[in-house]
């Protein structure tokens, strides 16, 4: 039975590996969550005709237009509150994973079949986003949604960081407003990860197979990541626009959690169609894709230098123990 001793490092290898993860990812792909906020939020229908003609439709188009109306740094809107939020998100998701895994392992083998790795990856989904993601995104996409220049200091936000915007949001709104749409938070990062984890982990279990060795190279931690984190998008669509639209949105007095999500949802295929939906699903995927690919890459290489940082150390201690015995 391994000692608790044996199990710190293991935890902090999580916690260094995806905090370093999720902090490259974050840096990286940031200004396409940005623009895939924008044009879940976009609604032409809403606006005169005449504006709407205007209003771009392709993820480029709505990129350079907040560029060309706001500054470059508008893109990164929100950064603050991700960052704030990676290193507690990406330690609860990996070890979660790694401990629900750990549960559902054969007693006799210690193998954990594919269906175990699905259900791990839906638990360590739902966690994190209980957890941190849930008020995280609220934060974030409040930031994202202003529409006020970063290059005029006229411009004056409501939201001017993700502490201000917290702040905001408990002083007006409630505590429990940072936990509006908590469930489909949750089940799109169930989802999320479920697929994730699954592709991901047969993936590289295939490609070791395949060279018959036991580490791969970064650059196919890098590939098969991004391949297996393009999955989840295409099949949770729906949901991360129907909750940004709910997170988006001052609290109604008296309305059920149910009540706004039938709402937005019925407003969602009425006034704007089906298709409206997977609005900003290309930003989405182009957002997720080498997200996940970045992220697997740098914790894969952090933790196998943080083990074999580890192992080093422990051969100096035994021999130096060995000597003055």
């Amino acid at each position: 039975m391994a000692s608790t001793k044996s199990n710190k490092p293991t935890l902090t290898t999580h916690l260094l590996a995806g905090g370093a993860a999720g902090l490259a990812e974050s840096l990286c792909c940031h200004p396409l969550d940005t623009i895939k906020v924008r044009m879940q939020l976009n609604s032409s229908r809403r606006l005169p005709a005449n504006i709407a003609k205007e209003m771009p439709k392709s993820f480029v188009g709505v990129g350079h237009r907040i560029v060309q109306r706001e500054g470059i740094m508008a893109l990164y809107k929100g950064l603050g509150a991700v960052v704030t939020g990676i290193v507690p998100k990406m330690a609860i998701r990996f070890s979660s994973f790694e401990l629900y895994k750990s549960w559902m392992a054969a007693p006799e083998t210690g193998k954990i079949s594919t269906s175990a790795v699905f259900l791990a990856g839906l638990g360590a989904g739902t966690t994190e986003a209980v957890a941190v993601v849930t008020p995280m995104d609220v934060i974030k996409i409040r930031l994202q949604a202003q529409r006020h220049s970063t290059v005029d200091p006229m411009d004056v936000p409501k939201y001017r960081n993700a502490v201000h915007a917290a702040y905001t949001i408990i002083k007006e709104e409630g505590f429990m407003t940072l936990y509006k749409g908590v469930t489909l938070t949750a089940l799109r990062q169930a989802t999320n990860q479920a697929v994730n984890f699954t592709f991901y982990q047969e993936f590289k279990r295939i490609a070791r197979s395949l060279q018959d060795v036991e580490e791969l190279p970064s650059y196919q931690h890098l590939i098969l990541g991004g391949v297996s984190g393009a999955m989840g998008p295409l099949s949770n669509a729906p949901i991360d626009t129907i909750k940004t639209r709910i997170q988006k949105a001052t609290s109604v007095s008296g309305e059920s959690s149910w009540q706004r999500f039938a709402t937005v949802t019925r407003d969602i295929a009425q006034k704007e169609g089906y298709r409206a939906f997977y609005r900003g699903i290309t930003p989405r995927i182009l957002r997720v894709a080498p997200g996940q690919a970045i992220t697997f890459m740098v914790y894969e290489k952090v933790k196998s230098w943080i083990d074999m940082w580890n192992t080093s150390s422990r051969s100096v201690r035994l021999n130096n123990e060995q000597k003055f015995a």
